[in-house]
């Protein structure tokens, strides 16, 4: 039996259930609309190839990426573009670009015709990759 496709939420991002592993992580790339799912494919592959013991999860329809239960990463689809989350960004150098309504929380929007600048966010993943994780 084939699983209907995932509801998307008003703001474009994939409904998944929670759950840990590569299982739910890989259901919620291959929910992400559009542009974006390459785009998600390519951002899993790139923290797994970094860091490939890491833990997976889907939380708040958001895959996470740490060491359970702390997460140093996530990326949430919008509309317009995909926002990846450092939870410990500020403590990254230099910071992401997008200040957050959490103290420690930087972003990084990624919009469709946005140039890929592998080399800072691979420097990112490493930096928050050796931070404590979040608790989430």
């Amino acid at each position: 039996m084939t699983k209907p496709p995932a509801k998307l939420l008003s703001s474009g991002n994939p409904q998944i259930a929670m759950g840990y592993g590569d299982g739910p992580v890989q259901a919620y790339i291959a929910a992400m609309p559009g542009w974006k799912r390459p785009l998600g494919e390519r951002l899993d592959a790139l923290i797994m190839g970094l860091v490939p013991d890491l833990d997976k999860a889907v939380k708040w329809n958001t895959p996470l990426y740490g060491r359970a239960p702390g997460w140093f990463l996530g990326f949430y689809c919008y509309k317009s573009y995909i926002s990846v989350s450092f939870f410990r960004g500020r403590s990254l150098t230099p910071m992401p670009p997008v200040a957050s309504k959490s103290r420690d929380t930087r972003y990084l929007h990624i919009h469709e015709s946005d140039p890929w600048d592998q080399a800072q966010l691979t420097d990112w993943i490493m930096q928050a990759s050796l931070l404590p994780g979040e608790p989430l």
